[in-house]
């Protein structure tokens, strides 16, 4: 049976196209699809066990769905984790994540670097209803440490950063956080299990967007979150099925499919983006590169040990100049010269996708904020995909031969 495989045995590009759970009675060797919202019970009382909770079956796709069940399998099986529940979308997976596990009173410890929707989530959302969050670098484990309070419960990453790629030490937070009786959360959207498996390092659990390259082809909307199978049934699970923050299965389906090339997409991306990387850090319209691939990054050894020793498919670079309006105006000039990359927000997509920061992703946060992220008005992120390397320099340097190196 396909969701008999024994991830101790076969190796994470295996998993990617086998596991599911069980086949239907025809057989299908493509995983179906079942677009229906309920599932007829053969009986009252074994309706009334399966309600209960007392008894495994398909009840309402809100919360119980075949499809989403085999994408659930898959990525927990990659991400070497004991179950997983697909979400809605990356950020219903973290608004899951924090209605399961916080209340009135606790403490949340997070990155001063994380996706701009996280931040304001936990800063403004999280704290009309009374729960505090510390913000604190990325790469400071002593400012996490100090950080911690009695009431603290959570401790929230995600590494590499988006969009400076900083990356935190997985292993360090998770001493911290389980020495404080704390949950450490990983978001792992930038490396995906292909490269990257934080509970391996003692995450408690991972966060995705399944929008991004879990997906890689930028066609739906999807979340997840990866966990130990008690945390998943007794934490999220009810929450999910009363909040109904939940994956349709069509979106389950497609993100299923991206799966199965997952490994190929992020090995080939990433070498892409390490060699785009090292031609950017010699331009001489480039103020600095930020990508965990070069060993010029300060977190260079750190992430080659956590990252399968690549950096990932995300770049973002800081264009020169001499005051702040030139940085966003040269940025901007970077950005709209191109005429082959995709100007948008989202990434992971086998398209290469640019953007500026600092008035897209990151642009609700105040200034204040973004100058703790780190995140300047020259800073431009590119997601590399699989275009020809020369196109995708031609199409960079297409802008930066208008900047003036003074500017």
């Amino acid at each position: 049976m396909t969701d008999a495989l024994n991830p101790d045995h076969f190796h994470k590009e295996t998993m990617a196209v086998r596991t599911a759970v069980d086949k239907t009675q025809y057989g299908e060797n493509s995983e179906a699809l079942f677009l229906t919202s309920s599932f007829v019970q053969p009986d009252s009382e074994t309706a009334a066990r399966r309600f209960a909770g007392e008894e495994d079956g398909y009840i309402y796709s809100r919360f119980t769905n075949p499809t989403v069940a085999s994408f659930e399998k898959r990525l927990a099986a990659l991400e070497g984790a004991q179950a997983c529940v697909g979400t809605a979308s990356g950020m219903a997976a973290v608004l899951l994540l924090c209605m399961s596990l916080l209340k009135n009173g606790d403490h949340v410890v997070c990155s001063h670097s994380v996706f701009g929707s996280t931040h304001k989530l936990l800063s403004s959302e999280f704290a009309k209803f009374g729960v505090q969050t510390t913000f604190v670098s990325q790469t400071d484990v002593s400012e996490w440490q100090q950080a911690i309070q009695p009431n603290t419960r959570l401790l929230f990453a995600e590494t590499p950063t988006n969009p400076l790629t900083e990356v935190c030490d997985i292993r360090a937070l998770a001493d911290i956080a389980h020495a404080a009786n704390a949950v450490l959360a990983v978001d792992n959207c930038f490396c995906t299990p292909a490269l990257q498996t934080p509970i391996s390092f003692g995450a408690d659990v991972i966060v995705h967007s399944g929008t991004k390259y879990l997906d890689g082809q930028g066609r739906v909307v999807a979340g997840a979150l990866c966990a130990s199978q008690a945390m998943v049934t007794e934490k999220f699970i009810p929450v999910m099925r009363s909040a109904g923050m939940s994956l349709s299965p069509f979106n389950a389906w497609v993100v299923l499919k991206g799966l199965e090339t997952l490994s190929l997409r992020m090995k080939a991306q990433s070498e892409q983006a390490l060699a785009l990387a090292t031609w950017l850090e010699q331009h001489p319209k480039v103020a600095k590169v930020h990508y965990p691939g070069l060993p010029s990054h300060p977190q260079h050894a750190l992430a080659m040990k956590q990252q399968s020793a690549m950096g990932g498919p995300v770049l973002a670079f800081d264009v020169v100049g001499a005051h702040p309006e030139h940085c966003r105006s040269n940025a901007f000039t970077v950005i709209d010269s191109t005429q082959l990359m995709s100007i948008t927000a989202n990434l992971g997509d086998v398209k290469t996708i640019i953007t500026h920061p600092a008035s897209t992703s990151h642009g609700r946060l105040s200034e204040a904020n973004r100058q703790l992220a780190g995140i300047q008005q020259s800073l431009v992120r590119v997601a590399v995909g699989l275009e020809h390397l020369d196109d995708l320099k031609n199409d960079l340097s297409r802008g930066l031969d208008q900047i003036k190196a003074t500017a």
